[in-house]
């Protein structure tokens, strides 16, 4: 796995680094925010789902006309009805327009612990996924995005003897927001 995101980020990287070479239009910045519909997976039950939000920012990079990289900054309310965890994610989305205003998105999702309930303390401070959906943009800059985001890092960390540290725990979430681009 650890091979799988140094990969990512090399590759990323090097987009970025050919994306700043272009002109002003290669490079445009949104916010967004949305309802977040999330739970935990794999041996933990998280009871009912909880519904929450996000907020926050992102960067659009034209790598070509139907390819995007867009990084994202989102404070991100999730967890179980009875559980939250607040995170601070990161997805880098990788964007194919199959046709003009329609993308469809892929990448990974890099999360820090930012608060929540009593689970917090029992939540690692890292979780990585990887997200995937489908966005639509009209020329004024208003955007419009649904996507699913699969947890694949083991976020427990319930103390020895306590019944749970052998449980594996992850997030997954799917999302439908709304956002302005300059």
């Amino acid at each position: 796995m650890k091979k799988i995101i140094l990969t990512m980020a090399v590759v990323l990287t090097a987009t970025f680094a050919n994306a700043q070479k272009g002109g002003s239009d290669d490079m445009k910045f949104g916010v967004k925010a949305g309802l977040v519909n999330s739970n935990f997976a794999g041996d933990f039950s998280g009871g009912d789902a909880n519904t929450g939000f996000y907020i926050g920012g992102l960067v659009d990079f034209s790598v070509s006309e139907k390819f995007h990289v867009q990084p994202e900054l989102l404070y991100s309310v999730e967890g179980a009805k009875d559980a939250k965890i607040n995170f601070l994610r990161i997805p880098v989305m990788a964007k194919y327009y199959v046709i003009e205003g329609l993308s469809l998105q892929a990448g990974p999702e890099f999360g820090f612990k930012a608060g929540g309930d009593d689970i917090k303390d029992y939540a690692k401070s890292l979780d990585y996924g990887i997200g995937f959906g489908a966005g639509y943009e009209l020329e004024s800059g208003l955007m419009f995005d649904l996507r699913y985001n699969l947890g694949l890092a083991d976020i427990n960390d319930f103390p020895t003897g306590s019944g749970l540290e052998d449980a594996k725990m992850t997030t997954v979430s799917f999302n439908v927001g709304v956002g302005y681009r300059f």
